[in-house]
C-alpha cells in the first residue's frame, strides 16, 4: 500500500518534544521512494528526536506519521508488526551486541520475526554481510572490529528482513573521513541496487553532499522546516542567510 506521489512517508501536521519542550511545531514533509532523504539541521534542532518518532519509540504529541499509509502512533497488534518489518534503524553507535558474533547479531531479526530453519537464518545473515562488504568477518565480535565495520555491521542487520525503508541515525558519527566516504558510497550503492529508500540524520556536509537526493534543513530557533531541496541548490541560491551558512560553513556574523 503506497502513498499518492509515490510518498512512502508522510508526516503530517507533526508536533513533538519532550514533556513540556517542544522541539518541532506542525512540521509536514514527505520522503519519496527510492531516495535517499537527509535531515539536518544544527545541534539541538530534534533531528534525531524526529527520526525516533519516525520509527515509532515516541508518538507525536500531534499529527500523524504515516508510514506506506498506515499510523506508526496508532498502530497495534499485526498492523504495527507489518510495518516494523518493512523499516529496518541503524543507530548511532550501531547498538551491536558485544557478547554476540557479527552473524549472530544480523540473525536477531530473523529469529524474532520468523520461523525460518537454522541453515537459512545462517544464509540470509551471510548474504547481508556480503552487501555491506563484511564477507569473512562473519565469527568476529563487535570489539575485533573497527568503528567503520561497526556501522556497516549495524546496516546488515537493519537489512535483515528485505525492509523498503532503512533510518540511520547519524552514519558518519566518530568516523574518519576515508571511513565516512565508504559508508556514503555504501549507502548510494545500496539505494540505487536494491531500490531502499534511506531516511538519514546527519549534519556532516561531505555526506550531504555525497548521498543526498534531498534534504530537509530544521531550525530549533523556529521549531520548523527553513529548506526543503537539493543541497547544492540550497547552498547556491536559498534566500536564508543561516541556510546558506550552514552549506557554506561560515560562522555567523558578530
Amino acid at each position: 500500500m503506497s502513498e499518492p506521489n509515490d510518498a512512502v512517508i508522510r508526516v503530517k501536521d507533526v508536533t513533538l518534544g519532550y514533556a513540556e519542550k517542544v522541539l518541532l511545531e506542525k512540521v509536514n514533509f514527505e520522503v519519496r521512494r527510492g531516495e535517499v532523504f537527509v535531515i539536518l539541521g544544527g545541534s539541538g534542532c530534534g533531528k534525531s528526536t524526529l527520526l525516533k518518532h519516525m520509527i515509532g519509540l515516541y508518538p507525536p504529541a500531534s499529527g500523524r506519521i504515516l508510514i506506506e499509509g498506515r499510523d506508526m502512533a496508532t498502530a497495534e497488534g499485526e498492523e504495527r508488526l507489518a510495518i516494523l518489518k518493512r523499516i529496518g534503524v541503524m543507530y548511532q553507535m550501531g547498538a551491536l551486541f558485544g557478547s554476540m558474533t557479527l552473524l549472530e547479531n544480523v540473525r536477531l531479526p530473523l529469529e524474532e520475526y520468523t520461523n525460518l530453519p537454522e541453515d537459512a537464518l545462517d544464509a540470509i545473515a551471510r548474504m547481508k554481510l556480503q552487501l555491506v562488504q563484511l564477507k569473512g568477518f562473519e565469527g568476529h565480535m563487535p570489539s575485533e572490529i573497527s568503528g567503520g565495520m561497526k556501522k556497516r555491521a549495524a546496516i546488515a542487520r537493519a537489512m535483515a528482513l528485505d525492509p523498503r525503508i532503512l533510518f540511520l541515525d547519524e552514519p558518519s558519527a566518530g568516523l574518519d573521513p576515508i571511513t565516512s566516504a565508504e559508508l556514503d558510497q555504501l549507502v548510494v550503492k545500496l539505494a540505487k541496487s536494491l531500490g531502499i529508500t534511506f531516511v538519514v540524520v546527519t549534519h556532516e556536509l561531505p555526506s550531504i553532499y555525497a548521498i543526498a537526493d534531498r534534504v530537509i534543513m530544521l531550525d530549533k530557533r523556529v521549531k520548523k522546516i527553513v529548506a526543503t531541496g537539493k543541497p547544492a541548490e540550497l547552498r547556491d541560491t536559498s534566500t536564508n542567510p543561516w541556510v546558506r551558512q550552514f552549506f557554506n560553513r561560515q560562522a555567523e556574523s558578530a
